[in-house]
């Protein structure tokens, strides 16, 4: 009840600022306005937004492309988009805070960045305790025994003629290529979270809270699986899609392990899905450095944002608003349109 007056009061004060003239259209300089009001931090800050991107954003609304948005594409606009960054919809995706990533096998402090894991639970569990999560998930690498990804089953499978080494000269950390079919690159790691073991459950001092949502991936010994949305090779996908549809998810903010693994192709996988996604990073811990920034530049180049924990309650409120969201919120609705109007011609 108290978040629904508080949507509503905010979304009624929005109301009163569309500068509406007497001809019932917005011009690009008016529809300006209307997102420096809106793109603001909870101190009133305005996001500046490139003017390209304003553009960009206004075309989307200007449905019959004359240069306005007339009543009825701004009732579109308000639907569809602002009622969105007023109040989104959010889940807090926890990625693979297992025991064999912060002290066991696959303890990441001893891979090439030297961070540690146990470092993510403090800011996570605070967040957990204070941020009204619409939605809370937590995923964990679930392998069989003879996953292809362990080390020690290197000789269970043909090596393809391709592949830079074989099973006789890889080591840990190495990459080879399976024979297949098809052939297959595959990272090898030390043996980690097995089915059912100690090493898999989530670390104890992890708050898991009611009502959360547990995800199971790299279930299949074949195929490994970084992202908590898909395997690697993208043959099936996990429960997170129907999860999230279900609950009407606009925003999905994830953290966890490893950075430039599984929580990387996560958040890469959330954007190519069409969420708004934001990677908090002082709730990350990585396995390399090089990596971690690349995995930085993916998210910002594909319209996710990174934050800081402390930044993310404002966000979730609807009181922090993101123009880098609000882009990628209209450029989804630019090609759901673009997907209906070719699903027409076919017919």
């Amino acid at each position: 009840k108290k978040k629904t007056t508080l949507v509503t009061s905010r979304i009624y004060a929005f109301s009163h600022i569309i500068p509406f003239l007497s001809d019932d259209r917005l011009s690009l300089a008016e529809f300006t306005l209307i997102c420096r009001a809106l793109f603001r931090n909870n101190k009133g800050h305005i996001y500046l937004i490139p003017p390209s991107n304003l553009e960009e954003i206004f075309a989307v609304f200007d449905k019959n492309q004359d240069g306005y948005i007339d009543r009825d594409e701004f009732t579109f606009c308000w639907n569809s988009w602002i009622k969105t960054i007023v109040r989104p919809m959010n889940a807090f995706l926890v990625v693979d805070v297992q025991n064999d990533f912060i002290s066991g096998s696959l303890n990441i402090s001893n891979c090439a960045a030297q961070q540690n894991g146990i470092e993510v639970i403090d800011p996570i569990n605070k967040l957990i305790d204070t941020v009204e999560f619409d939605a809370v998930f937590y995923s964990l690498d679930w392998h069989p025994a003879d996953h292809v990804s362990f080390i020690d089953n290197i000789k269970q499978r043909p090596i393809h003629p391709t592949s830079p080494l074989n099973a006789d000269n890889a080591a840990v950390y190495d990459t080879v290529i399976f024979a297949g079919p098809p052939p297959m690159k595959q990272r090898l790691w030390p043996r980690h979270c097995v089915q059912d073991t100690w090493g898999s459950e989530l670390h104890k001092d992890l708050k898991i809270i009611d009502n959360s949502v547990k995800v199971y991936k790299g279930t299949n010994p074949e195929v490994d699986s970084y992202s908590v949305f898909w395997d690697n090779k993208k043959l099936s996908d996990t429960s997170l899609f129907s999860q999230l549809k279900q609950k009407g998810i606009t925003d999905v903010y994830v953290c966890g392990l490893a950075y430039d693994v599984c929580v990387g192709a996560t958040v890469l996988d959330s954007l190519s899905a069409g969420y708004r996604t934001i990677l908090i990073d002082d709730c990350c811990r990585g396995v390399d450095i090089q990596d971690i920034e690349s995995t930085k530049e993916g998210i910002l180049s594909n319209h996710g944002v990174i934050v800081q924990s402390n930044e993310v309650k404002a966000m979730v409120e609807g009181r922090d608003r993101r123009p880098e969201l609000g882009f990628k919120l209209a450029m989804e609705l630019k090609n759901a349109e673009n997907e209906s109007k070719r699903g027409r011609r076919i017919v």
